[in-house]
């Protein structure tokens, strides 16, 4: 894990996903679009023992994973000096073009693996999100919303979404 330290800040996003290198290019307008109005819906809303996250801030819950979530919540006691390695409560991905199978399929899978308690999965082309809850080891779809529509969703907090406000920036 300490290698990762060493790559250059180049824009490019590197994760490991056991122990297996991942490197995508730096994310677009839509994707950064939708980051901002993720984190600027979120924040105010986020309870005091919570703490907000947007990429890159690691999460690397073993040796050999490390992602750098969109955009994460964190119990505030977990957070630390360095790399996080406690579950956050909640991982967002936005989707582009060049990470859609993996934040569809590896990351929702190593996620769930990991014990992260909320996924939600949100496309800024398409505006709209889809939102997983834990359940005995597996991700359960909680909601849903595309365009205008709204969702309210209640893990880790009660916090409504317009998928269609998010990328209106």
């Amino acid at each position: 894990m300490a290698e990762l330290e060493h790559f250059p800040d180049d824009g490019l996003r590197y994760e490991l996903v056991d122990g297996t290198l991942l490197v995508t290019p730096a994310p677009l307008g839509p994707h950064q679009d939708a980051v901002l109005g993720l984190a600027l819906l979120l924040r105010p809303a986020t309870p005091a023992d919570l703490k907000l996250y947007i990429a890159p801030r690691d999460w690397q819950p073993d040796g050999r994973t490390s992602f750098q979530p969109d955009v994460f919540v964190i119990r505030r006691e977990h957070d630390r000096e360095g790399p996080i390695t406690a579950p956050p409560s909640l991982a967002v991905e936005v989707l582009s073009r060049s990470t859609r199978r993996t934040d569809q399929a590896l990351k929702y899978a190593t996620y769930a693996e990991h014990g992260v308690a909320s996924y939600w999965i949100v496309d800024p082309v398409e505006p709209s999100i889809v939102a997983y809850d834990l359940k005995d080891g597996a991700y359960v779809e909680v909601g849903r919303a595309t365009g205008d529509e709204s969702v309210t969703l209640t893990t880790p907090f009660e916090i409504t979404v317009t998928p269609s406000l998010l990328v209106s920036g």
